[in-house]
């Protein structure tokens, strides 16, 4: 195989998966939905790519800096996205427009510690300069003195150098910037008028026993024959009860780690309302 044809390949490659990105988010509404199908397909075109680097070689120095500066960075920064945004989309509370408001405008702030954490970098790749890129887009071929990923010794030597998965978070967080911007906008245009009705529910046990109800609700397919994400139900629950659940993974992982009765909350369920009917037959 050519080079040129090589590189030309995954360039064809990179096209034809954001044109296959862009049919996704036409024909979903749903951002989890979109993000999880996203995903599948940029996981196959990276494997691709791999097998396709692994099983040739770069003619010259500046084809490797070329994919690995420019043409890998371009696929990993689209993982980095849609893992990021269906982060963000699974997590997002239910708490009206200002606590929406706070919640988008503090995961801008994350991308800003990206940047004042990686300064020197971050102007080296803005200026388009070259003159570190032997060092920087080179296989095998980093300084000890340069700032490096903490996860750098866990990653293919074979498919990585130093620096190019900090273009790919560049990269993704350029677009996750614009992404974030135009849900500040949303929400800040929301002319939707509020309802005159407030429910009159507070959950007043733990969060921990709400989980384990609305989990087990849930895997019943109990709310719209289970054609509905969880993050979704949660969503509804956190309205009607008016308690935030935006921590709902963590619970969920605590709950799953119970060596004993992990249905404790369940189990009292059972117990009360048996206990219950019995002393009605008992009258």
């Amino acid at each position: 195989m050519l080079q040129n044809t090589l590189l030309e390949e995954i360039q064809n490659l990179s096209e034809s998966l954001v044109q296959s990105l862009k049919a996704v988010e036409n024909e979903e509404d749903n951002w989890i939905t979109v993000c999880e199908k996203a995903l599948m397909k940029i996981d196959e075109a990276i494997r691709l790519t791999k097998h396709m680097i692994l099983t040739s070689e770069f003619e010259t120095t500046a084809d490797e800096v070329f994919f690995f500066k420019h043409l890998k960075p371009a696929l990993i920064s689209k993982f980095i996205y849609y893992t990021k945004i269906l982060s963000i989309e699974s997590l997002k509370p239910a708490l009206g427009k200002e606590g929406l408001l706070k919640y988008f405008l503090s995961e801008q702030k994350k991308l800003n510690i990206f940047y004042k954490e990686h300064t020197d970098f971050y102007s080296y790749y803005r200026r388009g300069a070259t003159y570190l890129d032997h060092k920087y887009f080179i296989r095998n071929s980093f300084d000890m003195k340069m700032r490096l990923s903490l996860g750098f010794y866990n990653l293919d030597p074979s498919f990585t150098t130093s620096h190019d998965h900090f273009v790919a978070h560049i990269l993704a967080n350029n677009d996750l910037e614009i992404y974030i911007k135009g849900e500040v906008e949303k929400i800040e245009n929301d002319t939707t008028p509020v309802r005159s009705y407030k429910s009159m529910l507070t959950w007043s046990s733990s969060k921990v026993s709400l989980i384990e109800l609305i989990y087990s609700l849930h895997l019943m397919k109990c709310f719209n024959a289970g054609n509905i994400e969880l993050v979704e139900v949660i969503r509804t629950f956190e309205k009607m009860v008016g308690t935030d659940l935006s921590n709902f993974h963590k619970i969920l992982g605590e709950i799953k780690l119970r060596k004993i009765n992990r249905t404790k909350f369940l189990q009292s369920l059972y117990e009360n309302l048996e206990q219950h009917f019995t002393d009605l037959e008992g009258k």
